[in-house]
C-alpha cells in the first residue's frame, strides 16, 4: 500500500515547491514590509476616482442628506477595515492573506469563493476600469488647459496614452515592488485634493448658485440621490485589497501584523478625512447643483494650477491601477499555478497581466461615462465587499453576544448596507442610460 508522503501536498506537490510557488505569488512573495507601507497602500487606494465626484454627490443628495451619508460611510468603513485586520490571523498559527480565504474560513472551503470571488473581482476589475477613464479625462483636461487652441482629440487616444504606462508597470512582481509607486501616489492624491477644494474657494461662490437639487423632476431627484448614494460607497472603498496589503507585513506570536496594519489603517483613514470632506463640501459649497461629476472639469483658473492637478490625478491613478489590479494578477496567476498547474514563469505572468490591462482599457474606452460607472459599482460591488460583508464574518467567527453591543452594531450596519446595495445600482444605471443616449462610441 502507498501512502502520501508527508512532505507532499494535497495538490501532489512537495512542501518545498508550494513555498517556492507562494513566494512567486503576488501577495505572499514578500513579507518584510513596513507599517508606513500600508498608509500609502491605503491612501493610494482609496483616494482616487471617487474623491472627484463628491460634490457631484453631495449635488445629488442635498446638505443634509449628503453631509450625513460621507460621514457615517467614513464611520462604518474604519469600524469595518479594523474587523478584516483583526480577523487576518484570528486562527492561530494561520494567516488568512487574501479575502477570499476570509470567506472560506466563515462560509467554508467551496461557498466562500462563490460568495466572495465574484465581488471581490467585480470590485477590482471595475475600479480599473474607472481608473482608465478618470485617467483619460483627466489628461485630455490637461491637453485642453494647456492647449486650449489645438485641435480635440478623442478621449479614446488619451486612455490608449495612459494604458501604454500600464502595460510596463503591470509586470512589477508584487505589492512591495510597487511602493515606490504607491508613495508618489499617495502624495499626489494629497496634493490634488487641496488643489480641489483651493482652486475652488479662489473662484469663490457665484451669487446664483443654487443647492436644490439637480434633477428636473422628481423621478430625476430619486434617481440622482440612489447614484450620489453609490458614488459615496465607491469613495470609501479600499477593503477588497486590505488583507493583502496585511499579507505583506512580518507577523510573529509577540507582534503580530494586525498592530502594525492597524497603525497603517488608522494614519490612513485620517489622510482619507482630510482629502475627503473638503473636497465634498467645499465643492458642492462654491458650484452647488452644476458641479461636474468630476469636479477638476468645473475647474478653469488659474489654468496652470488646473493643469497642474490633473496631472497629479494621472500620477495617483497611475498608483491606484496598480494596487487594485495586483489583488486580480494574484487571483489569475493563483489559478494558472495552483489549479491548471502551469509552471511559474516570466511568461505567464506577461501574457496574464497583458491581457488584463488591454481588457480594462478596451472597456473603458468603450463606456466612459464616469459618473454613472462609479455609481452604479460603488452600489452593486463595493458596499457588499466594504459595508456588511465584513459585519457579516464577524458575527461567524467571533460570535458575540446576542443582542449585546456588538453584536446589533453590526446587525445595523448589514441592514445599511443591505439597502445601499439595493438601492445605489438603480441610480447608477439610470445615469449610464441617460449618458448613452447622446452618446458615440469612441469619441
Amino acid at each position: 500500500m502507498v501512502t502520501q508522503s508527508s512532505e507532499e501536498s494535497p495538490g501532489g506537490r512537495t512542501a518545498a515547491e508550494e513555498k517556492a510557488i507562494e513566494d512567486w505569488l503576488p501577495v505572499t512573495g514578500s513579507r518584510e514590509a513596513k507599517w508606513w507601507y500600508a498608509v500609502f497602500h491605503k491612501v493610494t487606494c482609496m483616494v482616487g476616482a471617487g474623491i472627484l465626484s463628491l460634490p457631484y454627490a453631495m449635488s445629488s443628495m442635498g446638505w443634509g442628506a449628503g453631509v450625513t451619508m460621507m460621514v457615517l460611510s467614513w464611520m462604518i468603513t474604519l469600524y469595518t477595515l479594523w474587523q478584516m485586520v483583526e480577523m487576518h490571523e484570528t486562527v492561530p498559527g494561520k494567516r488568512l492573506d487574501r479575502y477570499h480565504e476570509l470567506g472560506q474560513e466563515a462560509f467554508g472551503e467551496k461557498l466562500g469563493l462563490y460568495i466572495v470571488v465574484p465581488q471581490q473581482l467585480i470590485v477590482e476589475v471595475s475600479t480599473c476600469i474607472i481608473f482608465m477613464v478618470t485617467a483619460g479625462k483627466s489628461l485630455q483636461k490637461f491637453h485642453d488647459t494647456v492647449c486650449p487652441s489645438c485641435s480635440r482629440i478623442r478621449l479614446t487616444y488619451f486612455i490608449m496614452i495612459f494604458s501604454s504606462a500600464q502595460f510596463v508597470l503591470a509586470h512589477l512582481p508584487n505589492f512591495n515592488s510597487i511602493f515606490v509607486v504607491s508613495i508618489a501616489a499617495a502624495v499626489m492624491s494629497l496634493s490634488y485634493s487641496t488643489i480641489a477644494w483651493a482652486a475652488a474657494l479662489g473662484k469663490g461662490r457665484d451669487e446664483h448658485v443654487d443647492y436644490s437639487l439637480r434633477g428636473k423632476n422628481t423621478g430625476d431627484n430619486v434617481f440622482n440621490f440612489l447614484n450620489g448614494l453609490g458614488q459615496i460607497a465607491f469613495a470609501y472603498a479600499g477593503h477588497n485589497v486590505v488583507l493583502e496589503i496585511q499579507a505583506t507585513l512580518p507577523s510573529t506570536p509577540e507582534k503580530p501584523s494586525k498592530l502594525a496594519m492597524w497603525r497603517g489603517v488608522f494614519f490612513a483613514y485620517i489622510i482619507v478625512a482630510i482629502c475627503y470632506f473638503p473636497v465634498a463640501f467645499i465643492g458642492y459649497y462654491i458650484f452647488g447643483n452644476s458641479v461636474e461629476d468630476n469636479i477638476m472639469l468645473s475647474l478653469d483658473k488659474p489654468a496652470w494650477l488646473i493643469a497642474a492637478a490633473n496631472m497629479f490625478v494621472l500620477i495617483h491613478v497611475i498608483g491606484s491601477y496598480q494596487i487594485y489590479a495586483m489583488v486580480v494578477f494574484d487571483m489569475m496567476e493563483t489559478y494558472l499555478v495552483k489549479q491548471v498547474k502551469l509552471k511559474p514563469s516570466f511568461g505567464l505572468r506577461f501574457t496574464t497581466r497583458t491581457l488584463f490591462v488591454a481588457f480594462t482599457m478596451f472597456i473603458g474606452m468603450t463606456f466612459p461615462f464616469f459618473g454613472g460607472l462609479v455609481g452604479f459599482f460603488g452600489g452593486f460591488a463595493l458596499a457588499p465587499t466594504t459595508y456588511f460583508l465584513p459585519c457579516i464574518i464577524w458575527l461567524i467567527l467571533k460570535k458575540p453576544k446576542k443582542y449585546g453591543f456588538s453584536w446589533c452594531l453590526n446587525w445595523i450596519f448589514i441592514v445599511v448596507g443591505v439597502i445601499l446595495m439595493i438601492l445605489a445600482p438603480i441610480g447608477g444605471l439610470w445615469s449610464i442610460v441617460n449618458s448613452a443616449k447622446t452618446y458615440k462610441f469612441y469619441q
